[in-house]
């Protein structure tokens, strides 16, 4: 028996796997080349995606079979400090318009949940409509597990207001492709 087989909020059976799916859109006042960009572009990615805590770690390539992997240190008051880890795999990139990956998250060893994530980009009014649609499977729950999907909802929503917030910033010039 290793850790993952005891791991608190995991059932002793390992068999009740918690499935959800959740769909967040934004519109954004980027053309679409410049959205795929904030995700090809490790520079400009780095202004948007960033794990939680301190002395975080990161690595990407942007192409099928290649991926991200991210590390870091997070601390709370009255708690001891989680290590976090995220490593993806690109499965499917159209660019401009399309980027299917796979995700995992562990904690302090731990895999607590892994998901599938389509991202898709259209054009919208001189903007971008960007739909961000992620299937994930909680492994391991916090608590009941009530609070896993609220709290993936919420990030992925803050990390997408991050990537709106880096494509005002940004003064990139269109890429060519």
């Amino acid at each position: 028996m290793n850790d993952q087989d005891t791991a608190p909020g995991r059932p002793a059976d390992g068999l009740d796997v918690r499935h959800d799916t959740f769909t967040i859109s934004r519109r954004l006042d980027a053309p679409r080349p410049v959205v795929f960009a904030a995700f090809a572009d490790t520079a400009v990615r780095r202004r948007w995606f960033r794990l939680p805590g301190s002395g975080a770690a990161y690595h990407h390539e942007f192409g099928v079979g290649g991926g991200e992997t991210a590390q870091s240190t997070f601390t709370v008051p009255d708690a001891p400090p989680e290590h976090l880890d995220y490593r993806s795999r690109y499965l499917d990139i159209v660019p401009d318009r399309r980027i299917v990956f796979v995700y995992e998250s562990t904690v302090d060893g731990v895999l607590r949940w892994t998901s599938l994530v389509t991202v898709l980009l259209a054009d919208e009014a001189g903007s971008t409509q960007l739909t961000w649609t992620e299937q994930v499977a909680f492994l391991v729950r916090t608590g009941d597990g009530s609070a896993d999907l609220p709290h993936l909802r919420g990030g992925t929503a803050l990390r997408l207001n991050g990537l709106a917030a880096a494509l005002q910033s940004s003064a990139s010039p269109v890429p060519q492709h």
